[in-house]
Parts: structure tokens; C-alpha cells; sequence
């Protein structure tokens, strides 16, 4: 495809699918959406750091060819459109790519960015790695015990978007329906949303959960739920990711009922379920008996912003939206305007999630550079004004203070 304002680098190639696997070139043409906001501060900071490690890593045999394609505020100035089809297509054809925070009204306005991105992407499984980094501050008492890494269902449930307004013509026709054909008494002043879950959507997440726990050594996957009382949706996503664990990994997991039986979990991944409230105090109270989360869109949510507060916030979760094989990483928190072009904010989200990107292309050994660098510039108390305040003898840095730090302990 040609691209209007999408310049696609020349010394680049793209990341191609053989064989049902990604394949990627020395010189790979990776997307970057530089975002809302405090994005342009944390992208610059990120892209300095994620250079330096792969230099460092590599010694020049391998380097990143950068795309920048467009969403949010930057689109509209130059398209017209908030999320243009180009950027779009672009993410289909060369299938890796990361991006800052976007500007989502609270309560009206146009749809929600990231929302959309998933849902025209199929990016279906939203990926939350938590884990503590010596050094940061924590309100827990022993948040190294915190090693989760979250799958949360990106397409379904009440952020398929599926509602209608109070009052509105569409939600008086829904409720007169429910009311009249269906037997329930809804007030007709309700405003209406519908919460779609699928075997389908719920099968693929959990088949990629326990992949997931598979190949990294997790000992087990615990399918998050409100099926004590939604028992047609949330009810029906546990019952599903127990039936896919049976029917595809049969032979390498085990019900948790099972091994209280007396059936051994010897080398296998154990599945266990636990009801959505109760699992936020137990990663409070008992967070060590749980590596990997599989659970429907909004516990996810919920979820993976409270149990990244146990071990230093959002402002240093990274996140990945991902699909059979499009990836696209992202700061998990919001573009805090008020800081907008101050360089004072904390890259962390946005730098752990290229990370993470790392990662997904194989990448491991810059991956594991920036990790290692990173702990050891919070050992040093070199921190942005976040953690600074929270540190007590901390050097306060600016944000591309903070990236030449990192890139200097590399």
C-alpha cells in the first residue's frame, strides 16, 4: 500500500509470518505512535533508550528502522481524523509496533482510541506483566512477592461499546422489548449496555494464557470471574477456560479441584478460578500463589491498574494489545496534559512496554540490557519526581535526564 503521510523507512524491512511465526529481519521496521500529551516527552526519552540497548546488545549487526504513524491529536491536525485508516493498515502490514498515551474523553466525545485500535486490530489479549524492581517505591510490605502477568480479553464485554443514552429512542425500544417480551422490570429511564462474551473470544485468550505459562515456566493460570452472579457471561468464561485447558493441554495441566483429589500437579500448569472481588484482596494478602491471570475485559481493567499500584503504580506498568501475530505495546496510563512538554514525567509504562516489544521479537538480550539498567538507575536514586518524593535521599532528574541515566548504566 502506498501511504499518504505514513513515510515507511528505506533502510528497513518488514516483519513477515512464515510458517505460522513472526520472522524478523536484522533491520526490522517497527510502528510508533508518539501519542498525547506527556507522549512526545516519554517517546523521545524511550526511543533514546531502546537505540542505546539494541547498539549495546548487537554491536550494530542488528538495528530498528522507526515508522511513525498517527493517532490521537497528531492525526487530527494532519488527517482530519482521530485514528485515519492508514495508520490502520499500516499496523496490519507491519505487524509491531508501540504507542503513548492517547486522549480519551471521560463521559462523551468521540469513542475511546485505544478501544477502537483493539477492536479494529483484533488485538483480543490485553498483556500485563507486574512485577516489583528493587528500589521502587511500594506501599506493600514485601512487593517482590508480586509476579503476575495478566491476560485481559480485549474485544468483549462491556467495552465492545455496545449502549445507549438515557432516555434515547434505541434504549427505549431495548427495554420496552425486555420488558415486554422477556419478563424484566426495567425503569425506562435506564441507560443500556449489553456485556458480549463468547466462547470463542474466551478460548483464544486462555489457549494464549496458558501458552504463555507454558513457555515462560509459570506453575499456573488462575481464570478471573463474577460468575456467582453473572452466570451466563462471566460464569460461562470460567467453564469455557477450564473446558479449553482440558480439551488442548490435557496433558500438561490440571484442574486445581483435581490436585485437592490427590492428582499430581508435578510439571504441569495448574487452572483455578477465583471470584473477581475476592481475588483483589488475595493479591493483596497472598500474591505468591498466583503467575498467570486470564479474565474477561473489565476485571482486567480493574485488575491490572490495582495489583501495578502494589509495586510502584502506572506509571511504570507496561502493556501489550495483542493478536495471533499484530502486537501493538503501549503506555498503560493517561497523557496527563497538565505535564505536557514539561520533560518531567516517568517514562517507565512506555519504556517496559518496548521491553516487552523486545521480547516479542526475539529480542531478549536488549530486553534484559534495559532491565538490568533500569534497576541499577533506581539503585542509584536517580528517579524522576514520582519516586523521588517517595525516596529519601533521591537525585530528582528530568525525564531525558532519567533516559541518559539508564542508557549511561547500560
Amino acid at each position: 500500500m502506498t501511504f499518504n503521510k505514513i513515510v515507511v523507512p528505506a533502510e528497513g524491512e518488514r516483519i513477515t509470518i512464515r510458517e505460522g511465526k513472526l520472522h524478523v529481519p536484522d533491520h526490522p521496521i517497527l510502528a510508533f505512535i508518539e501519542g498525547d500529551g506527556i507522549g512526545p516527552d516519554i517517546t523521545r526519552a524511550s526511543l533514546r533508550i531502546w537505540n542505546a540497548a539494541v547498539q549495546k546488545a548487537y554491536g550494530g549487526q542488528r538495528q530498528i528502522a522507526w515508522m511513525e504513524i498517527y493517532a490521537g491529536e497528531n492525526a487530527d491536525r494532519l488527517y482530519g481524523s482521530y485514528l485515519p485508516q492508514e495508520t490502520l493498515q499500516a499496523m496490519k502490514e507491519f505487524l509491531v509496533g508501540i504507542k503513548g498515551p492517547l486522549t480519551t474523553p471521560v463521559g462523551g466525545g468521540f469513542r475511546s482510541l485505544n478501544v477502537t485500535l483493539r477492536q479494529e486490530l483484533d488485538l483480543y489479549a490485553c498483556v500485563r506483566p507486574v512485577r516489583w524492581f528493587p528500589g521502587v517505591p511500594s506501599p506493600l510490605r514485601r512487593p517482590d512477592l508480586v509476579d503476575v502477568v495478566i491476560f485481559r480479553e480485549n474485544t468483549e464485554d462491556v467495552y465492545a461499546g455496545i449502549e445507549w443514552a438515557s432516555g434515547s429512542p434505541e434504549a427505549q425500544r431495548v427495554i420496552s422489548f425486555l420488558n415486554e417480551e422477556m419478563g424484566t422490570e426495567i425503569s425506562p429511564e435506564a441507560g443500556i449496555g449489553i456485556k458480549p462474551i463468547t466462547e470463542f473470544g474466551t478460548k483464544r485468550l486462555v489457549r494464549k494464557a496458558i501458552r504463555h505459562a507454558l513457555e515462560n515456566g509459570r506453575k499456573s493460570v488462575t481464570l478471573v470471574h463474577k460468575g456467582n452472579i453473572q452466570k451466563y457471561t462471566e460464569g460461562a468464561f470460567r467453564n469455557w477456560g477450564y473446558e479449553l485447558a482440558r480439551e488442548e493441554f490435557g496433558d500438561v495441566t490440571v484442574a486445581e479441584e483435581d490436585t485437592w483429589a490427590g492428582k499430581s500437579a508435578e510439571g504441569k500448569v495448574v487452572i483455578k478460578d477465583r471470584i473477581a472481588d475476592i481475588m483483589f484482596q488475595m493479591m493483596l494478602l497472598r500474591p505468591s500463589e498466583f503467575e498467570v491471570i486470564a479474565t474477561p475485559n473489565l476485571n482486567g481493567d480493574y485488575l491490572s491498574d490495582a495489583v501495578a499500584a502494589e509495586v510502584g503504580g502506572v506509571g511504570i506498568a507496561p502493556g501489550g494489545n495483542i493478536s495471533d501475530f499484530i502486537a501493538l505495546f503501549e503506555a498503560t496510563h493517561g497523557t496527563a496534559p497538565k505535564y505536557s512538554n514539561q520533560d518531567k514525567v516517568n517514562p517507565g509504562s512506555l519504556l517496559l512496554s518496548g521491553v516487552m516489544m523486545l521480547d516479542y521479537v526475539g529480542w531478549k538480550e536488549a530486553a534484559r540490557a534495559i532491565i538490568d539498567a533500569y534497576v541499577k538507575t533506581v539503585a542509584q536514586k536517580i528517579v524522576t519526581y514520582d519516586f523521588a518524593r517517595q525516596m529519601e535521599g533521591a537525585k530528582e532528574v528530568r525525564t531525558s535526564e532519567f533516559a541518559s541515566a539508564i542508557i549511561a548504566n547500560l
